[in-house]
């Protein structure tokens, strides 16, 4: 064996770096909290392998044709697979509870102030307008609407975006539970809401998806891919005809999509490029953004609750974000801790589901703005 030939059998290990070996660790405490406590496994999980397949040195696959970039190119680069994944969002999510309340579609407009909060604040630090749009677009929870609007905006941030985004998705009950306790009194959370339900016709379910997709589509053109794909993924699931595709919209094609998001979001995470200052404070601001989101939803709910007589349960306004149905969940439980007979879930989740709708709303608002 030649030294050539030597040297090319040992550079996986003369070429790993430090900062390869801290991602190789990121990536493995992202399986770990993915199997241990099952924090968003289906995306954790692959994100953590991609991580560590992109930190070994001279495997070919961040190169041109190699398999990670080529998953990159078809995927994130031409935003396929965000666009994709809300087909099986849409297939996944009844909207019957935000049509029997659609005064709750107020609650996820009000929750989307800390994007344009986070901007502002993200532009003094010092990141450009496009960055700090991106960086903001993490307060809606929604991890698809991030990696739509960051690959358009700011693809150099594309990695900390991402992970800061998944990873507060799948801390929701840890990152809201104590916003919403600390701007509410025990008086408001004791409100009940009793759930009367309201029939909500076929042809009324049917016309739904359309029409949001129109009137999104005309509203904020740009965020026609990612509204028109939730929509239609929600009206295969209420036609009731297209049993086939609406199951593989929520097995098949959410499973397979989600698996090669995951991995190839993961391969982002190449330490000399992600290990920066910037990052921890894109991580940050993504932490405030999801606090402000939070925050503002709920104040507008204080506020609905005044305007109502005193009939609205303030908690509602703080899960009109994306992260569905984990929010919704985050207020029920809220809610019959003061007071176990008190069932808000159906109503928490009109306000979930609103929330869905106006952070790709958001999303094509600011790429309206900024996009070139």
């Amino acid at each position: 064996m030649d030294l050539a030939n030597l040297e090319r059998l040992l550079s996986g290990i003369t070429d790993l770096t430090w900062q390869n070996v801290v991602m190789m660790i990121v990536g493995g405490v992202l399986i770990w909290l993915a199997i241990r406590y099952e924090y968003e496994p289906l995306l954790l999980l692959p994100i953590g392998l991609g991580a560590i397949l992109a930190n070994i040195p001279n495997t070919g696959m961040l190169d041109e044709g190699g398999l990670l970039r080529v998953l990159y190119d078809a995927g994130i680069e031409n935003e396929l697979f965000p666009s994709l994944v809300f087909i099986g969002i849409g297939a996944m999510t009844d909207f019957g509870p935000l049509l029997e309340n659609p005064k709750y579609m107020l609650f996820g407009a009000a929750a989307q102030f800390g994007i344009f909060g986070t901007l502002l604040l993200a532009t003094l630090i010092g990141f450009n307008i496009n960055e700090a749009a991106s960086i903001g677009i993490i307060g809606a929870a929604d991890g698809p609407t991030s990696i739509f609007v960051s690959a358009r905006l700011a693809p150099n941030l594309l990695a900390p975006i991402t992970v800061a985004a998944y990873s507060y998705m799948s801390l929701v009950p840890i990152i809201q539970r104590p916003v919403m306790k600390l701007l509410t009194t025990r008086n408001e959370r004791l409100i009940r809401m009793p759930y009367t339900s309201k029939p909500v016709s076929q042809t009324t379910r049917i016309v739904f998806p359309i029409v949001v997709t129109l009137v999104a589509g005309i509203i904020a053109p740009e965020s026609t891919p990612l509204i028109g794909m939730l929509m239609f993924g929600n009206l295969v699931r209420v036609v009731g005809v297209v049993e086939r595709i609406n199951q593989a919209a929520q097995n098949e094609i959410s499973n397979i999509v989600t698996t090669f998001l995951g991995i190839t979001i993961g391969s982002t995470m190449v330490g000399a490029e992600f290990l920066k200052v910037e990052t921890l404070t894109i991580i940050a601001l993504g932490l405030v953004a999801f606090i402000l989101d939070t925050a503002a939803g709920v104040m507008f709910g204080k506020l609905m609750n005044v305007l109502s007589g005193g009939t609205v349960n303030p908690l509602l306004g703080g899960c009109g974000i994306s992260a569905f149905p984990m929010s919704a969940r985050v207020v029920q439980k809220l809610g019959q801790e003061e007071d176990y007979s008190n069932f808000l879930l159906m109503h928490a989740m009109a306000s979930n589901t609103s929330g869905q709708i106006a952070s790709v709303m958001a999303g094509g608002v600011v790429l309206a703005l900024l996009a070139t």
